[in-house]
C-alpha cells in the first residue's frame, strides 16, 4: 500500500562500499517525528528511514537542511512484520544550496 506524507527532513547520509565481499549502497534520511502521547513522553525526535541507493543522496546533498518534502511511502509485509519503505521525496519548497 502506497501513501504520501509530508516530512521535515533533518539530514541524510550515504553509504557505499564493500564489506567482506558483499557490496552495499544506500541513502538514509533522518526526519522529524512526534513522540507518542503519554505521561513519560513529550516533544519530537529524529527518526531514520532508508531511501534507495547513494544516487538519491546526490539529489539532496547541496540543499540547506532542514527541508520540507512530500514522501511517497509504501508499507509491505512478509506475513509476520510490516516495514515502511521510502520510495520518493519531492521538495515542497526549493531551498538555496548551502555555501
Amino acid at each position: 500500500m502506497q501513501f504520501k506524507h509530508t516530512l521535515i527532513v533533518l539530514g541524510a547520509k550515504s553509504s557505499k562500499g564493500d564489506f567482506n565481499g558483499k557490496p552495499y549502497d544506500s541513502t538514509t534520511i533522518f526526519y522529524q517525528a512526534e513522540l507518542q502521547d503519554g505521561d513519560n513522553f513529550v516533544g519530537q525526535i529524529g527518526e531514520q528511514i532508508k531511501w534507495g541507493t547513494s544516487a538519491n543522496f546526490d539529489k539532496i546533498k547541496g540543499l540547506k537542511f532542514p527541508l520540507t518534502a512530500e514522501a511517497t511511502l509504501e508499507q509491505v509485509s512478509n506475513g509476520k512484520s510490516m516495514v515502511t519503505i521510502l520510495k520518493d521525496l519531492v521538495l515542497q519548497a526549493q531551498t538555496k544550496p548551502a555555501n
